[in-house]
Order: C-alpha cells, then sequence, then structure tokens
C-alpha cells in the first residue's frame, strides 16, 4: 500500500505539474514548484501517517474518484470538479507566470503557503474521527459505517470542506493569482452544493445521522453556515 501511495502521488503532481508549467510556458515558476513540493511532501506524511494508525481509510483514499457504489449525482460531480480543477490551474498559470496580469506580494505568497499547510493539518484532525472520510460519496456497509460526531465533527458537519476553503485561498495566493483567488467563491459555492445533497443521502441511508445533523447546527463554519 506504501507503495501504491508513492505512485499515485507521483503520478498526481506529475499530472499537475504538466498543466502548470504547460500553461505558464516554463518551468522556470518558483512558485509552482514550491507547490507541487509542499502537496508532495504532506501529501507522503499524511498517507504514511494513515498506512500506521488507519490503514482501511489509507486504502478508502487511494481508490479511484469514480466509484461503483458511488451515487450517480456524485459520479457527475467528481467529473465536473476534475475539469474544473484543471481549468483553475491553468487560469492561475497563465496569469500569474505567463501573462502577469497579476502582481501579489511576497508575503501574501507565503501565507497562502501557509494556509495550505493548515488545510492538510486540519484534514489530518478529520481523518482522526473519522475512519469513513472516502474521497467519494456512499456508505460504507462493508466497513460498518458509522456517524462520526467527534473531534471537528463536533463543530461542523462537513469539517474536511472546511478545510478546503483555506486551499481555495492558499492555492492562488502562493501561485500568485489574483484571477485564481477571484474563483474561490465558486468552488466553496460547489462545496456546499455537495454538502447539501450528501446529507440527503446520509440522512436517508446513515442510521443516527439525521440527529447528529439536529445536535450540529453548521455544515462549514460554525456560526455562519
Amino acid at each position: 500500500m506504501i507503495a501504491r501511495l508513492v505512485i499515485q502521488t507521483v503520478l498526481w503532481l506529475a499530472g499537475i505539474g504538466a498543466l502548470l508549467f504547460g500553461a505558464a510556458g516554463t518551468v522556470a515558476w518558483p512558485a509552482g514548484w514550491w507547490y507541487l513540493l509542499e502537496m508532495g511532501a504532506l501529501g507522503i506524511w499524511m498517507g504514511l501517517r494513515l498506512a500506521k494508525d488507519d490503514p482501511a481509510l489509507l486504502e478508502e483514499r487511494l481508490k479511484p474518484f469514480i466509484q461503483r457504489e458511488q451515487g450517480l449525482w456524485d459520479k457527475v460531480f467528481m467529473a465536473l470538479v476534475a475539469i474544473v480543477w484543471c481549468a483553475w490551474l491553468v487560469l492561475m498559470a497563465l496569469d500569474a507566470a505567463r501573462f502577469r496580469w497579476s502582481s501579489v506580494p511576497l508575503w501574501l505568497n507565503v501565507a497562502g503557503a501557509l494556509a495550505i499547510f493548515l488545510c492538510i493539518w486540519m484534514t489530518g484532525f478529520v481523518f482522526r474521527a473519522n475512519s469513513f472520510a472516502a474521497p467519494v460519496v456512499k456508505i460504507q456497509s462493508e466497513r460498518g459505517h458509522k456517524v462520526a460526531d467527534t473531534g471537528p465533527y463536533a463543530w461542523v458537519r462537513h469539517p474536511m470542506y472546511s478545510a478546503a476553503i483555506l486551499f481555495f485561498i492558499g492555492l492562488p495566493l502562493l501561485l500568485g493569482s489574483w484571477w485564481g483567488l477571484a474563483c474561490a467563491p465558486l468552488l466553496v459555492a460547489g462545496l456546499g452544493a455537495r454538502a447539501v445533497m450528501e446529507e440527503r443521502m446520509l440522512i436517508a441511508q446513515l442510521p443516527g445521522y439525521a440527529d447528529y445533523a439536529a445536535r450540529v447546527r453548521y455544515r462549514l463554519v460554525p456560526g455562519i453556515w
């Protein structure tokens, strides 16, 4: 499983790098390399932690984003995510590196890198509290799927999506793209839509989730929504 983790991480980084540097028209883009280095290091670190503490969750996280058990709506959603993700990366590379429409100060580049780190750090707490945090929306009956209500789940119902908000803000700041940052609200809105659809399925199919949703009022941001 460790070998698969490393291989998938390398292939993922290679794909991201091809998009970024291809759109940038150059490999002489320090911010692009820093992003790949940060995500590669954090991804391997998180994977090794899961391999030790929760190998069943790591096995789930290594599965593809389109799965047989997944609902049709989530398959469509994930296909759209792949398209939007690639377009977002290309836009930021064109903006920050090829045409240099944006000028983002260095301290905000650093803040962006910190936001990405905080996103992964928060995700670690999510994984510790929820062994069923699969990349797709499905009920894992074969693993005894149950409601997670401790740790960050005591504050919001979708803490991994909450962490992703930091990523959507941090990545364009790190890469130096105001246009990329302008897209962040649309990406967050997409997460919100998925959270609503996911909850409909969980309330209908996962025992105890309706009671949990009644106890924990907020989906993504405490006190707001």
